[in-house]
């Protein structure tokens, strides 16, 4: 049976060079499950697979789009679908891989089908967010959805901003466009969640943000400042060096402030994977435990 091997695990944890490795050996290719790699204007802080990786093994979703472009998991599941049909008739295994859960699960379970959300909705939301806080969407969102309003959590601006935008744009309530029901896929789905200890994987990050600084992030920040507002820019890195860029801190502040949101992140990222009880979880060095799961414990490609 055709199989699509996920690789997920939060930032920094080394889930691109795994699955290169693991690519390269089983011959097959990789799709990107990371939002923002998907944007060719930003890999540095995006931490997109080198070239040299890139040569070694075939990679989709990554630089495919333009910061400018809008783009959401609804679209990601259509494209990687389609794909999946063209890519098994050749190969008998697929890699996936990135810690963008959304989009993940948009592959492996689905989504709803949300419509696109009309840009001047989402600037109206996002200039009342940045203005006045959280309270006024939220009492928006009690009167145009009382049921999703109930249900909820308060401190995620980002979910409840966008059941708003959903609810304006398609005129009625997000909640009865949720049908949160699994959607068959043709293939079977092998879950490998990396993992590490977090004072191990802390000291990743930092190395990382380093690593990032010393081969221009700044100087992509720069080019990218123009462009601020748009979403694909609306993640950590560029928020802090565009307030380094706006004369709001120093950049060594700032730098300080990318390797925390980083590891706040990679808490969030790991609190959500955690749910998923399909993941089967090892530390990257595992190379051989991992193998031997994919080939032993599940049966794959035997």
């Amino acid at each position: 049976m055709n199989t699509l091997l996920v690789f997920t695990g939060p930032t920094g944890v080394g889930k691109t060079s795994l699955s290169v490795d693991f690519a390269k050996k089983l011959g097959v290719p990789i799709i990107s499950a990371d939002s923002r790699q998907f944007y060719r204007e930003i890999p540095i802080g995006t931490a997109a697979p080198k070239k040299s990786e890139m040569k070694r093994v075939k990679h989709y979703f990554i630089g495919n789009l333009s910061v400018k472009d809008y783009y959401n998991a609804s679209m990601f599941e259509e494209e990687v679908m389609d794909l999946l049909t063209e890519l098994y008739s050749k190969h008998h295994v697929v890699i996936i891989t990135g810690g963008s859960m959304m989009y993940l699960d948009a592959v492996c379970k689905g989504i709803d089908e949300i419509p696109a959300i009309d840009p001047e909705i989402r600037m109206t939301l996002k200039k009342l967010y940045e203005e006045k806080g959280i309270n006024p969407i939220l009492d928006k969102l009690e009167v145009v959805d009382p049921i999703f309003f109930r249900h909820v959590e308060g401190k995620n601006h980002k979910r409840v901003i966008h059941a708003l935008e959903v609810c304006l744009t398609a005129n009625q309530p997000y909640s009865l466009m949720r049908k949160n029901v699994i959607k068959y896929r043709p293939f079977k789905i092998i879950k490998i969640g990396l993992t590490r200890e977090r004072e191990e994987l802390y000291e990743r990050i930092n190395r990382r943000v380093d690593k990032m600084m010393d081969t221009g992030f700044l100087k992509e920040a720069r080019k990218m400042y123009p462009f601020r507002n748009f979403n694909a820019l609306n993640t950590v890195g560029y928020k802090e060096l565009f307030s380094y860029l706006a004369g709001e801190c120093t950049l060594s502040f700032a730098v300080k402030k990318i390797k925390k949101n980083t590891r706040i992140y990679a808490r969030k990222q790991m609190s959500w994977l955690k749910k998923d009880k399909d993941i089967t979880w090892f530390n990257p060095d595992d190379v051989q435990g991992i193998w031997d799961f994919i080939f032993t414990t599940t049966g794959l490609l035997k």
